[in-house]
């Protein structure tokens, strides 16, 4: 899949950098199994479980399995994410809201009088990675294209099948991708493009909101290969 810029405009090179990616990311995918797609390397990983052993406080999904959200709080190392959100002009409610917490843990957050939560980030398992993209590029897709409606954390019925996830997964990029092709320079710059209900989205311009997208992508396919290397190693023995 070429994209149909040649590098030249901005459009051009944000579509050559996802195809990059995405090309290099179902190479890497290729061979997949349940087992390895549901691995947990360590104790206590996010993945996604059946609803009635979910094990964190905002795990969310349409049907039987859902996809593991929720340290109680916001953990220390999330606060500088929480600082850029209230200087991209997002308010207070909307932080709050879109961690779910307090508006006055918020506060106590941006006022610098919060007292540090100590959990450190989870783990997350290859399902974890795959679900947590699966429904942002359902739902950008739904809130930039579609008609705004749908709540993109009810958009897609995760599945313990690494098959059947992987061949939704792509389907979704797929049409994302088909669709960010056909936007044009004004839209490019317009503001509030998306609305997309959770984030800033609609603060931004849709290029900032591409560019975070695609790097959103590069990153967790990153460590979905670093967590295919390991599954490959972890029975290895040293020379």
């Amino acid at each position: 899949m070429g994209s149909e810029g040649t590098g030249a405009d901005r459009l051009g090179l944000l579509l050559d950098q996802f195809d990059r990616a995405r090309e290099m990311a179902q190479v890497r995918l290729t061979g997949l199994g349940d087992e390895e797609y549901l691995w947990e390397p360590v104790p206590d990983c996010w993945s996604i479980r059946r609803r009635s052993e979910a094990a964190t406080p905002r795990a969310f999904g349409p049907g039987e399995w859902v996809l593991d959200l929720g340290n109680p709080d916001i953990p220390a190392n999330e606060y500088a994410e929480v600082a850029r959100q209230a200087a991209d002009g997002m308010t207070v409610a909307k932080i709050a809201e879109d961690w779910s917490v307090s508006v006055e843990r918020v506060e106590e957050i941006l006022t610098g009088t919060a007292v540090a939560e100590p959990d450190a980030p989870p783990v997350t398992t290859i399902a974890w990675r795959l679900g947590h993209l699966h429904f942002e590029f359902a739902g950008g897709w739904e809130w930039a294209f579609g008609e705004r409606r749908q709540d993109p954390k009810l958009m897609v019925d995760f599945s313990p099948s690494a098959t059947l996830t992987l061949e939704r997964f792509w389907a979704v990029i797929d049409r994302w991708r088909d669709s960010v092709a056909t936007v044009t320079e004004k839209q490019l710059d317009t503001v509030g493009f998306s609305q997309y209900p959770y984030g800033s989205h609609a603060e931004n311009s849709f290029l900032d909101v591409l560019s975070g997208t695609n790097l959103e992508f590069i990153h967790h396919m990153a460590e979905i290969a670093l967590l295919r290397d390991l599954w490959r190693a972890r029975f290895a023995t040293p020379e």
